[in-house]
C-alpha cells in the first residue's frame, strides 16, 4: 500500500492496527515478513497457539525454555501485531487464539515445522516431543 511502511525493527517504536511503522523501508517482503514475526519466540507462540486456543498457563508449561517475562511480552507484541487475539473462554478465562491474520501464517508455519523436523533429525537434533513421549 502507497504511504505506508512495515513494522519497526527496533524496539520502543509504536504499531499502528495496520503493522506499519512510518518512515520503515524494507529491501523486500521477506523482511517484512521475518520483522513481524520478530524472532523465534514469536513463531513458537504462533505454532501452539496454531493448534488450539490456549491459556496463558498452558502456554507457559508448552514452552518451559521461556521465561513469564518474555511470554508476557511476546504475546503482548501479537496482539498488537494483529495475530493473536485474547478472547473468554467458556469457563471465562482468557485464552489466546489466532486471529485471521495469524491464521494466515498457519501454512507457513508448518512448512517451518516440516523442514526443521526433517533436517534437524538429518543432523541429529533432538527435539523435546520425543523426550517427552
Amino acid at each position: 500500500m502507497a504511504g505506508q511502511n512495515p513494522l519497526p525493527s527496533s524496539p520502543g517504536l509504536a504499531y499502528d492496527g495496520r503493522m506499519t511503522q512510518r518512515g520503515r523501508l524494507y529491501g523486500c517482503p521477506v523482511e517484512f515478513a521475518l520483522d513481524a514475526l520478530g524472532g523465534k519466540w514469536k513463531t513458537v507462540i504462533l505454532a501452539r497457539i496454531k493448534q488450539n486456543p490456549m491459556r496463558y498457563s498452558e502456554l507457559r508449561r508448552m514452552i518451559p525454555s521461556l521465561s513469564d517475562k518474555m511470554l508476557t511480552q511476546r504475546l503482548a507484541d501479537l496482539v498488537d501485531i494483529g495475530f493473536v487475539a485474547l478472547e473468554a473462554s467458556p469457563d471465562g478465562k482468557g485464552r489466546y487464539t489466532l486471529t485471521e491474520r495469524g491464521r494466515d501464517l498457519a501454512s507457513s508455519l508448518q512448512a517451518l515445522y516440516d523442514w526443521g523436523n526433517v533436517h534437524g533429525r538429518a543432523d541429529g537434533v533432538r527435539f523435546r516431543t520425543d523426550v517427552e513421549a
